[in-house]
């Protein structure tokens, strides 16, 4: 049984996507597959399961010597399973930058592409097969794309990226505005997390000038309610940065509305890295960024020291 799987703290994409070619292995492939996941699924994507009946995947800790295994939504050993190099990885679908660092036994199907979301490489990898696609699957692919593009906001997005998705909509009956608004409020409802439990959602390691970063991206179209918490998540972050072993834990609260972020400003490396990166001047604990929305696209690429 392949298990498929993408990246820890698993956010839409990294929900649906192993859905999605799980459905394919064993429906068109005719090889058995079993979608997994590595932590529980954030808000929005636990509105995807419920709102197409789809199962929440098992959530695994590790994979074990022999596993078949398919990496979804990234290619960084720091995002996969720790005795990964003892299983037998067996396909890549991504459209992040390559990390590097993966070894495997034999060659192996690769497709990294540049687009915003890993369930439209999906999509073209099966759309000779579409057809046979169950609602389902069709309702995972639109839910993806629209997450990881903001509803085309996001400066990820491309043209491919968005024509898929108005034809899954159009074939779902779906009208994109309504759906999206509904989305986005699931992802907005954080009211059940812990300071520590945001601070680890949808968030990537990155290393900087010998510094080990947790960047961690807020999506939201309630920032006030994550503001809010201003105070508590700046206390949380030294905690979080500890247990994790990072050096630094970097929060932007993404207003997909107004189409900005604020960072927040625990201490004085924060500040400088932010002065020096978006060329702002930081006087306060936290500072708003226009614009900035993606961290691949706007975040990660500027990063300075």
């Amino acid at each position: 049984m392949i298990k498929v799987f993408g990246h820890t703290a698993p956010d839409t994409d990294s929900t649906g996507s192993p859905i999605i070619w799980a459905w394919y292995l064993n429906e068109v492939r005719k090889t058995p597959a079993q979608a997994v996941l590595q932590g529980e699924p954030n808000t929005e994507a636990l509105w995807m399961l419920k709102r197409w009946n789809l199962d929440k995947p098992q959530i695994i800790a590790d994979v074990a010597a022999g596993d078949q295994c398919v990496i979804v939504d990234t290619n960084n050993p720091a995002e996969l399973p720790a005795s990964l190099d003892q299983a037998e990885v067996i396909e890549i679908i991504d459209h992040h930058l390559l990390a590097g660092g993966i070894k495997t036994r034999t060659p192996i199907n690769i497709t990294v592409r540049p687009l915003a979301c890993t369930a439209t490489i999906m999509y073209d990898l099966m759309e000779a097969d579409m057809a046979r696609a169950p609602e389902a699957i069709k309702g995972a692919m639109l839910t993806c794309i629209l997450s990881d593009t903001l509803e085309f906001r996001s400066p990820t997005t491309t043209a491919h990226d968005r024509a898929v998705a108005e034809k899954l909509a159009a074939d779902l009956g779906i009208n994109i505005t309504d759906y999206a608004t509904e989305m986005f409020a699931a992802k907005s409802d954080i009211s059940a997390f812990s300071d520590e439990t945001l601070l680890r959602t949808d968030s990537k390691e990155y290393e900087l000038g010998g510094k080990q970063l947790r960047i961690t991206v807020l999506e939201t179209t309630a920032p006030q309610v994550l503001l809010a918490r201003k105070a508590a998540l700046l206390a949380a972050m030294p905690r979080v940065a500890a247990e994790d072993g990072a050096d630094e834990v970097l929060c932007f609260v993404v207003d997909i509305l107004r189409e900005e972020a604020t960072l927040l400003i625990p201490n004085d490396f924060v500040r400088r890295l932010a002065e020096r990166s978006f060329g702002v001047a930081v006087t306060g604990d936290s500072v708003v960024l226009p614009g900035v929305m993606s961290r691949k696209k706007q975040i990660i690429p500027v990063l300075a020291l």
